[in-house]
C-alpha cells in the first residue's frame, strides 16, 4: 500500500487498506471532538499546552505525546495554551477488525490484545516511551509494503509492553471486557444497572457468593481499587458525561449518578478529576461538536 497519498490529507480508510498514516506540521492544532470506529494512535511533538479531550478526560499535553484511542471513544484537541507554530502530528488509524480474535488469542499477541481492550478508555503512554518510539513513528511514512505493515505491528507490540501507561477516560463506549470472569461480570452488570441507587458491600458480596472481606480482596485484585473507589469511579464517569451532554444542574447530576450529598459529590469528583464539577463543565463549553 502506498502511504504517500496520506501525508497531508485525511482520506477515508478503505476496506482494502491495513493502516492509514497522516503526518503533518501544523501552526494551529484544533480538532473538534469526534469519534470513529477505527483505532487511532496519536503522536504529537512540540505541542506542550495543547488541550487533549478523550472521553471524559481533559488535560494539557506535554511536548511529547503518545496516545491510543479505542473505537468510537470521542476525542479532540485544541491549541489552548500552546504557543508553538510547528506542532508535528502523526496519526495512525486502523480498522477495529484488522486483527482477528483468533490472531489476538495467540500468545505472542496477548499484550496487544490486552492493550486494545484497555484502549476503550484511551491510553496515555509515558514521555519516555514516546521519545523512544519517536524516530520509528516519524519514519513510518517513508516505508511501504510489508516493511510498513510489520513496523507498525512492532510499534504496537512495544507500546503494549511499555511501562507507566495511564488510562484516561473513566467511562467506555461499550461494556468493559472481563474475559473468563463471571463474578466480575456480575459485579459490573449490577453496578451499571443500579449505580444511581444505594449499593452496599454486603449486597454485591452476596451476588458473587463471597464474604465482604473476600470480595474486597477480589475487587482490589481485579481493578486495583476498593469496592467503594471502584463504584465512585463509575458514578463520577457518568456524572462527567452528563455534565457535558445534559442541561441539568450539578445537584441534579449528583443525585442522578448516585450521590446523596452534593458536598460529598463535589469532593469525590475533584479527587478523581482534579477539578470541580462546575469547572469541568466550563472546560467543555464551546467544544460540544461531535463529528
Amino acid at each position: 500500500m502506498n502511504t504517500q497519498k496520506f501525508h497531508r490529507e485525511i482520506p477515508p480508510l478503505s476496506k482494502g487498506d491495513s493502516f492509514l498514516v497522516f503526518d503533518r506540521i501544523k501552526d494551529s492544532f484544533d480538532f473538534p471532538i469526534h469519534y470513529h470506529p477505527e483505532y487511532e494512535i496519536n503522536f504529537i511533538l512540540n505541542g506542550k499546552g495543547v488541550k487533549r479531550i478523550v472521553g471524559d478526560h481533559i488535560e494539557e499535553i506535554d511536548d511529547v505525546e503518545l496516545v491510543l484511542v479505542g473505537p468510537n471513544l470521542h476525542h479532540g484537541w485544541e491549541m489552548n495554551a500552546c504557543k508553538n507554530k510547528k506542532v508535528h502530528e502523526i496519526t495512525i488509524q486502523f480498522h477495529n477488525d484488522l486483527f482477528s480474535d483468533s490472531l489476538l488469542s495467540r500468545r505472542i499477541m496477548m499484550p496487544i490484545k490486552d492493550m486494545f481492550n484497555r484502549s476503550n478508555h484511551g491510553i496515555l503512554f509515558s514521555k519516555k516511551t514516546g521519545e523512544e518510539l519517536a524516530n520509528r513513528l516519524i519514519s513510518i511514512s517513508k516505508l511501504d509494503g510489508m516493511d510498513y505493515f510489520l513496523e507498525i505491528i512492532s510499534i504496537l507490540h512495544d507500546m503494549a509492553n511499555s511501562r507507566n501507561q495511564r488510562l484516561l477516560s473513566t467511562f467506555t463506549v461499550d461494556h468493559d471486557t472481563f474475559e473468563d470472569d463471571d463474578k466480575m461480570k456480575l459485579v459490573y452488570e449490577h453496578i451499571q444497572k443500579n449505580f444511581s441507587n444505594k449499593i452496599t458491600l454486603d449486597e454485591v458480596s452476596d451476588i458473587t457468593s463471597m464474604s465482604p472481606v473476600s470480595f474486597n480482596r477480589f475487587i482490589k485484585k481485579r481493578t486495583g481499587k476498593t469496592f467503594v473507589n471502584y463504584l465512585n469511579d463509575i458514578r463520577v464517569g457518568y456524572a462527567a458525561r452528563w455534565l457535558i451532554e445534559k442541561d441539568l444542574s450539578i445537584s441534579e447530576i449528583a443525585f442522578k449518578s448516585g450521590f446523596n450529598n452534593i458536598a460529598n459529590f463535589n469532593r469525590i469528583f475533584k479527587s478523581i478529576k482534579n477539578t470541580t464539577p462546575s469547572q469541568y463543565r466550563d472546560e467543555f463549553y464551546g467544544m460540544k461538536r461531535f463529528l
